[in-house]
């Protein structure tokens, strides 16, 4: 379509000169037919379409070998030194609490942020109920006392008994060979136990509870134990299993870092629950009041947008104008104050005083001059493009428009919404599963010696791995008396719980089902998209509005899930298989963190980018594709193709419409928040007299979880609204260029836009001329 102008019938208005630049491909064509979305329309990109129906396949594969070999209660669950779940696994499953020997090694790991805890750990019926040091038999074993097993034997290792062993002479736990105090070196039974009560399933010392929940003074409970633990040792140190030595007013510090933080996290945790259960009926209508704000903001777009608009710029250029002038005043004023021994820039060098860079005139000048070429730049492109922002705001009243005559486009973001809810729970859920199907991995090990290791033994792995699941006995051990290496004939060795070992071919499923996640996330989102679009541009090509087809959004709907599934799955493929190499990178990046090589970390950064610019540009480039599809029923490539020349050849409109659109709905967004946000926190605080006299805030514990609740909720909620703003700008945008290139106006090919549109861009609809009779 090379030129139309309107100087055939100079007495109706005259048009703007259209010119299509052929470079960026050929212009739509008139065609008689063409009414809207087509209806005669067939399957696109099927190949696809296949791919990923067979990758659903696989989606439930990883979920099925997920679910046989996952138990998510090895991740919730405590486990003992034999890979047992405490109160699930046969054997043991009425001793639902785990016992630490020494806790205190937990809390050395716990400050080096490692997860395990070097320490046996055995399930039990119940936790301590008072506090006990084995060392005080040791003590009485000595002077020929006979010790008391009673207090131990409930917290030995699985089917030990003390009494028994210590009375054997063929022990080598006896009364004659020390046996006591081979006992506690080798952990068959502990060493000390505190007062306990069930935290997580976990043995937590009573004490520690009593302290951060307030129920008892901190210092007396501490200065309790400390004296339990005085009196049990008759003033001596503490001495553990591997040598070392505490003294007893020490149990309590080491025991408090150890816990405290997680019993705070218990009572904060609590007490966030009691306001929700309190707050949520409050928090509910919060929420609806955010959507009935946004609802009522987009309908008002259609009167406010031009106005806002217009403030938005007179705005930016008045600020950037004031800082012209009042740069150049305070560089008056520090010019007439000039003294001889002013100092300049070089002078002051790098400070983090600020203070003295905006004493110094030549700062103010500086600052002057870069406002005075932004105000200059931005008068000129305002000037220059004002009729391009005219047409942007054209457009957003357009979409207001639109809107309000299809009502239920504001609604059906829901349907993708609760798709993505159940994505992330299937996701999650497998995600899970694949993370709790690892194996036990158990190595021998020696309690009394911590030297005994395959790494201070300069042996492989293998050789100190061992089965939990069957009895270890050094004698049937071939592994160990094949090495060329001796010392470990008299040690106790046992075979003990590391952790769970996830198998390679989990890894490789859990990468599959992140890639699942982001494929069919970018899926669903393409899916809303093309509905959208479909039901949008029926509205735009209805030559009379009020005859827009009444199932606008359920026909286009159909007609995507009916033709153009694989087209969808293409657009989204692409999205995902970038999303995948970005977060590949970030998985590389963190690996090699604390390397020198500083190549590689500038090509990784370089890479980083680069992705990050191409996801951003073929999601608008989809989005645009997605509307093409949604009309004309071509396949992915060609709708692409058909989006991105025919937004070249109207590269100013379309950067003018979406800086100005994304200008707006930020603001809408803003407000939406800022709105609920205040109104809940003068709720919530009853800083309103007359509301809070008939309709009072419930009490809560934090009054700014229900304003930050509702805050948020309204950002997810005016995002979504205006989300479909958002589609309902694009695909009328698309149509109103097409409609440009397609029509001029005369009787035979009138313009489908509004007439306000029409004006915006000097064109009419030519009128039928009566012939006379």
């Amino acid at each position: 379509m090379g030129k139309k102008n309107g100087s055939e019938n100079d007495d109706e208005g005259s048009e703007v000169e259209f010119v299509a630049d052929k470079n960026y491909g050929d212009p739509e064509k008139y065609d008689p037919s063409f009414h809207g979305p087509i209806d005669n329309r067939s399957c696109t990109d099927v190949i696809c379409c296949l791919l990923f129906l067979a990758f659903i396949v696989g989606m439930f594969v990883v979920g099925g070998y997920a679910w046989m070999n996952g138990d998510p209660r090895k991740l919730v669950y405590p486990t003992d030194y034999k890979g047992q779940i405490c109160g699930i696994t046969p054997g043991v499953e009425t001793k639902k609490y785990l016992f630490f020997f020494d806790l205190l090694k937990c809390s050395s790991t716990l400050s080096s942020f490692q997860l395990t805890c070097p320490t046996k750990q055995i399930c039990l019926e119940t936790c301590p109920t008072e506090t006990y040091t084995a060392l005080t038999e040791v003590f009485l074993n000595v002077v020929n006392v006979a010790p008391d097993f009673s207090k131990i034997k409930p917290y030995c290792d699985y089917g030990f008994d003390p009494e028994t062993e210590y009375n054997d002479p063929t022990s080598k736990y006896h009364r004659d060979a020390d046996g006591l105090q081979k006992m506690l070196e080798d952990e068959k039974c502990p060493t000390y136990y505190v007062e306990s009560e069930p935290f997580l399933d976990r043995c937590v010392p009573q004490f520690l509870i009593d302290v951060v929940e307030g129920v008892l003074d901190a210092a007396t409970s501490k200065d309790q134990f400390t004296s339990n633990i005085t009196d049990s040792l008759n003033g001596k140190n503490l001495t553990l299993s591997n040598g070392q030595t505490f003294q007893p007013e020490d149990l309590a510090s080491y025991l408090s870092d150890a816990v405290t933080i997680f019993l705070n996290f218990q009572k904060t945790a609590a007490m966030i629950l009691d306001d929700f259960y309190a707050v949520w009926y409050s928090i509910l209508l919060g929420l609806c009041a955010a959507m009935l704000v946004s609802f009522v903001y987009i309908v008002l777009m259609r009167f406010i947008a031009g106005p806002m608009v217009l403030f938005g710029i007179i705005g930016l250029h008045a600020v950037t104008a004031w800082g012209c002038y009042y740069c150049w005043t305070r560089y008056k004023e520090l010019e007439d104050m000039q003294t001889d021994a002013e100092q300049s820039l070089a002078d002051i060098g790098f400070t983090t005083d600020l203070n003295s860079y905006l004493n110094l005139k030549d700062t103010w000048y500086a600052f002057g001059i870069t406002l005075a070429v932004i105000f200059g730049l931005l008068l000129l492109i305002t000037l220059c493009l004002c009729k391009q922002i005219r047409i942007a705001i054209g457009m957003i009243q357009e979409a207001s428009k639109a809107v309000a005559s299809i009502i239920s486009t504001l609604f059906f973001p829901v349907v993708p919404f609760i798709l993505q809810v159940i994505l992330f729970f299937v996701w999650g859920s497998i995600a899970l599963f694949l993370a709790s199907s690892g194996v036990q991995d158990c190595l021998k090990v020696a309690p009394s010696d911590s030297t005994f290791t395959y790494v201070d033994w300069n042996v492989s792995r293998v050789n100190f791995e061992c089965d939990c699941s069957v009895n270890y006995t050094k004698a049937d051990d071939t592994a160990l008396s094949q090495l060329n290496i001796s010392g470990f004939e008299d040690l106790d060795i046992t075979c003990e719980f590391q952790s769970y070992e996830v198998p390679d071919l989990a890894l490789y499923f859990q990468a599959y089902n992140l890639f699942g996640l982001f494929w069919l996330m970018y899926f669903i989102i393409a899916l809303c998209q093309v509905t959208l679009a479909g039901a949008f541009a029926s509205w735009y090509w209805t030559f009379d509005k009020k005859e827009t087809p009444t199932f606008a959004v359920t026909a286009s709907f159909w007609r995507a899930i009916r033709y153009h599934l694989g087209s969808i799955a293409f657009g989204s493929l692409i999205i995902a298989i970038i999303k995948m190499i970005r977060v590949s990178l970030e998985y590389l990046e963190r690996k090699l963190k604390g390397q020198q090589n500083d190549v590689v970390k500038y090509l990784l950064k370089c890479l980083k980018c680069c992705f990050w610019c191409l996801e951003k540009f073929m999601k608008f480039l989809n989005k645009n594709a997605y509307i093409m599809i949604a009309v004309y029923g071509k396949n992915f490539c060609t709708s692409a193709k058909k989006a991105f020349f025919l937004l070249l050849r109207n590269f100013l409109r379309v950067f003018v419409v979406n800086q100005l659109t994304d200008f707006l709905l930020f603001l809408g967004v803003l407000f939406v928040v800022f709105l609920c946000s205040v109104c809940s926190f003068y709720y919530f605080t009853n800083s309103i007299t007359v509301v809070a006299e008939y309709v009072p805030a419930p009490d809560v514990n934090y009054y700014w979880l229900p304003i930050i609740t509702i805050g948020v909720g309204s950002y997810v909620i005016a995002k979504g609204f205006f989300s479909v703003y958002d589609m309902a700008i694009d695909t009328l945008f698309l149509c109103f260029l097409e409609d440009l290139e397609r029509h001029d106006g005369s009787p035979d090919k009138p313009y489908y836009m509004s007439k306000d549109l029409m004006k915006i861009v000097g064109k009419k609809n030519k009128k039928v001329k009566k012939t006379k009779q």
